[in-house]
Formats: structure tokens, sequence, C-alpha cells
């Protein structure tokens, strides 16, 4: 996600320097800023500031829910290991799904082993696909009707 370039603004040049906005009002409140953790180096630096060092805790409680429910269930080395892959593709700038299509097998089997826990990302996902299937088939349909309609006019 990229941010807009703080040199281009909407100022116009009839504007007084008193009237123009001020970096924070013009980007937005940087305190709500989703920051990458692991480019920021913490994304709760105050909190931690604020507690004893309990090590893991601490960076855990800067993660999404998604990765707190991923990493809660019996696949959480599976899950490490393929956010670490994506990280390194991502900072690599090399393509996600072949480098990590080793590891993203493993953390599916693991989820598939641990089913009772992973239900609703399973589900989710079986979703996603039976969509993407009906999108793809309706594709194929509306080709099909254009194809047909296509060598009518050429005959006739």
């Amino acid at each position: 996600m990229s941010s807009p370039d703080p040199t281009k603004t909407a100022n116009s040049d009839s504007q007084s320097p008193k009237e123009a906005p001020t970096p924070s009002e013009e980007l937005g409140d940087s305190s709500t800023v989703w920051r990458d953790p692991v480019e920021s180096g913490s994304p709760n630096e105050e909190e931690e500031s604020n507690q004893g060092g309990e090590g893991e805790e601490e960076e855990e409680e800067g993660e999404c829910g998604f990765c707190l429910f991923m990493k809660g269930g019996g696949c959480k080395e599976s899950f490490t290991a393929w956010e670490v892959c994506v990280e390194e593709a991502e900072k690599n700038k090399e393509d996600i799904v072949t480098k990590c299509m080793e590891i993203t097998s493993t953390l599916k089997k693991c989820m598939d082993e641990h089913s009772d826990y992973y239900q609703p990302i399973l589900a989710a996902e079986r979703a996603a696909e039976q969509q993407v299937k009906k999108e793809l088939e309706a594709d194929k349909e509306k080709i099909s009707e254009e194809e047909a309609a296509a060598m009518k006019l050429a005959q006739g």
C-alpha cells in the first residue's frame, strides 16, 4: 500500500500558508495509520514500553486476528513458516505462489488434519473456490453464447 506523495497537495496558489492543511491533517492522524510490524520494528511501541518483558506475548499483541487464530491451533509452526516465506518473497520481490508452494501445501495439509479447529477458514476457502468456479462457468456460457451469435451472423 503506498501513501500519498506529501509534495503533491491539493492546495491552490490562492490559499495562504495559514489555510494550508498541516501534513497530519492532509494525510490523516499517524496514530491510525497501519504500520507493517516487520518494517517498523514494533507495531505497538507505546504498549511495549509500558509492559514487562514477556517476549512472545508482546510480539503477538500487534498481530491481526487471523494470525492469532492460525497460531492458536495445531498448525502454529506451519503457519509461522508460511508467514516467513511470504515476507521473504515480498521483500525480495519474488512470486509468492511459486516460492511458497511447498510450505503452503504443508500448511493446508496441517489445517485439514486439524479441521475441527480450522473449520471456519477451510469453509471460507471452499466458499471462495465455489464462487470462482461459478464465475468461470458464467464466463464460459457467455463466451459460448457470443460465439454462437457470431457464427449465426457470419452464416447469414
